[in-house]
């Protein structure tokens, strides 16, 4: 496992085949999910019970075979906290896969427990942790199959120096990102929702987004909007409550957009 706390210079060993593999196909044609594969990963021994606890919350069977998740393939999982998504991804890609999880300062202070536990012992060796403040990530070009953007696409908007942090230029964000996929590359935003037309600045003390909102920024970044699935939709949510709530953690209404790289 590499810890990098510096903008990345990263190492061509990103860039690998993807393997053929049986299961549901996106609806994009590309490389389908390996279903198997998945479902192994979620059973697998070495995660902690604490990933487990929130895997009926957290549907993982289905998001990632809608990410088209696979072995062999390279990941990027963006602000992606202590990694429950990172574990799982990369025991789908296995030891010819590779994994970058990304944080920037402010999520690796938050999660700087779980993140430690995570790694513990060489922990997921072919994981490979990024650390870059906002605005200075670098990631190597047409690098990536898939990258998860997994209920965190709303601090994009929602970090803008309230705690320290830097404002996001989104659309470098975006570029960087565009630049880093694969042709073909999935790209998957889950992320709470929020009522119809809610602004960005009034989306942000609830950490919701409106998914059109999510949209309408890939879309001019130059991604392809490739669909949605309702695994994690729940008409039943308050969309007024902050997504953090103890009446609504976990089981708020979530949208789960995928966008493919042309």
């Amino acid at each position: 496992m590499l810890y990098i706390a510096r903008p990345l210079a990263f190492c061509c060993g990103l860039i690998l085949a993807v393997s053929a593999c049986t299961s549901a196909m996106n609806s994009s044609g590309n490389d389908p999910a390996d279903a198997a594969a998945i479902a192994a990963a979620i059973a697998d021994p070495r995660r902690p019970e604490s990933d487990r606890a929130r895997d009926a919350d957290r549907n993982p069977q289905a998001i990632l075979e809608f990410a088209g998740l696979a072995p062999g393939q390279s990941v990027v999982d963006l602000f992606a906290g202590a990694g429950y998504y990172t574990e799982l991804a990369a025991y789908v890609v296995g030891p010819e896969g590779r994994v970058l999880s990304y944080n920037n300062t402010g999520y690796s202070r938050v999660a700087a427990k779980g993140i430690a536990a995570r790694y513990a012992d060489g922990r997921l060796a072919q994981v490979e942790q990024l650390v870059s403040e906002n605005n200075a990530l670098q990631l190597p070009v047409a690098a990536f199959d898939i990258a998860l953007f997994i209920l965190s696409y709303h601090d994009v908007y929602y970090l803008d120096g309230d705690r320290g942090w830097v404002y996001i230029d989104r659309p470098k964000l975006l570029k960087t990102l565009y630049d880093a996929m694969k042709s073909g590359g999935r790209v998957v935003v889950a992320d709470h929702v929020s009522r119809p037309g809610l602004t960005a600045e009034q989306g942000k003390a609830l950490h919701r987004i409106d998914p059109d909102l999510i949209k309408a920024d890939f879309l001019a970044a130059g991604f392809r909007f490739d669909g949605e699935t309702e695994a994690l939709r729940n008409a039943s949510d308050n969309l007024d409550v902050i997504a953090m709530a103890p009446t609504v953690r976990g089981k708020t209404d979530r949208a789960v957009l995928r966008f493919v790289k042309p």
